[in-house]
């Protein structure tokens, strides 16, 4: 049983490891759905890694479609994130009508390998999910994140489970989106998956005791004194029951 927990910041993928996670997906902007990291946070995560460490290629949030500048941005995120020693990226692009863009996907596929390669959850957004994974299986792509097209992997939790059969050992299904302690067991059992990917945080203050309550730096509804990190102790929590789940 694999554990994935995706992660902000090179501080949040270390408590992940020592929680017990397997792997990280490095990202930048959650709130977003992940972006790419800075060159900055991939050096110091892997220095502080043993554990794989994939780096999210993605350089907006909203759809999947990306025009030619945002292509060349993420062929050349793919090459620093191999330089700098990642074991694996993060990608999918889709075409308007909500096929796999495949044509783009093998160009960066072809230049990160020989990392891993995740396709993220573009896979979601797919106008038919087997007719999709067939085509990542044929890009060579190692596995899937997905919630099974729907708002959780436990609401996904009959597609996921039809995909790994239909897959049948070509290409790894991994849930994501929504998979917690509470429900992790559950989607265990109902998915068959071998490999998971978790959120797992808290919010902690940050060191500032001057508060200038008239300046917003984002949304009016985010404060600027609080950080999300990911939470060592929710981690080992997911760790046990998976493992449990093995016995």
């Amino acid at each position: 049983m694999i554990l994935e927990a995706c992660v902000n910041s090179a501080g949040s993928a270390y408590e992940a490891q020592e929680g017990g996670a397997n792997r990280v997906e490095l990202c930048d902007n959650l709130l977003e759905g992940g972006t790419t990291p800075g060159a900055g946070t991939i050096r110091i995560a892997r220095k502080l890694l043993h554990i794989e460490m994939f780096v999210m290629i993605r350089p907006r949030g909203a759809d999947f479609l990306y025009n030619d500048q945002e292509f060349k941005i993420m062929k050349e995120d793919i090459l620093v994130a191999k330089e700098l020693g990642a074991d694996g990226v993060v990608f999918g692009m889709l075409l308007p009508d909500g096929r796999i863009d495949s044509e783009r996907m093998k160009l960066l596929a072809g230049l990160a390998r020989p990392m891993g390669i995740t396709c993220h959850r573009a896979f979601d957004m797919t106008r038919d999910p087997l007719e999709a994974m067939e085509e990542l299986i044929t890009l060579g792509i190692d596995r899937i994140l997905t919630s099974g097209q729907r708002e959780n992997a436990l609401a996904g939790a009959p597609l996921i489970r039809q995909l790994i059969q239909q897959a049948s050992g070509r290409i790894s299904i991994m849930p994501g989106n929504g998979v917690k302690e509470h429900n992790l067991h559950r989607i265990v059992k109902e998915t068959g998956a071998t490999e998971f990917h978790i959120h797992l945080d808290k919010t902690v203050k940050t060191g500032m005791n001057f508060f200038n309550e008239k300046v917003k730096m984002g949304k009016p509804e985010q404060s600027e004194y609080d950080i999300t990190v990911t939470d060592r102790e929710r981690v080992r929590m997911a760790r046990w029951i998976v493992d449990s789940c093995e016995l």
